[in-house]
């Protein structure tokens, strides 16, 4: 199988694991909802793993696999508050736990790009 072809199995995997993530684990998620948001936080942490979960479906059928990638390089757009507010507030944790919650910042990135790669590479296949 290509690199190109991988990219979204690999894509719809980390979405999946991520979405799973929020109801195997879910105070981890809790804590970096911002306090912004109405309602419970738990209730903002199972929406977002099941767009996750929804995401990873889209991304993994040829048939959808563009929209999904969109959605799924908006959805991390969404989501890069929650990595704020982790980075602020454990800004006095010790250094491997700053390390972690400061390097989810810049890796947001990536992810919209390869997010959007997907799609590019699903135009031609709709």
């Amino acid at each position: 199988m290509s690199r190109s072809a991988r990219s979204p199995l690999l894509l719809a995997g980390l979405l999946a694991a991520a979405g799973a993530a929020h109801f195997a684990v879910p105070r981890q998620f809790d804590a970096i909802v911002p306090r912004a948001l109405p309602g419970e936080p738990r209730t903002w942490t199972h929406v977002s793993g099941l767009a996750e979960l929804a995401l990873a479906a889209g991304v993994a059928l040829p048939r959808t696999r563009k929209a999904a990638a969109h959605a799924t390089a908006a959805f991390f757009v969404g989501v890069f508050p929650a990595n704020v507010k982790m980075a602020v507030d454990w800004r006095h944790r010790p250094a491997p736990h700053k390390a972690v919650a400061y390097g989810r910042l810049p890796l947001q990135l990536p992810l919209v790009l390869w997010a959007r790669s997907v799609a590019k590479n699903a135009e031609g296949r709709s």
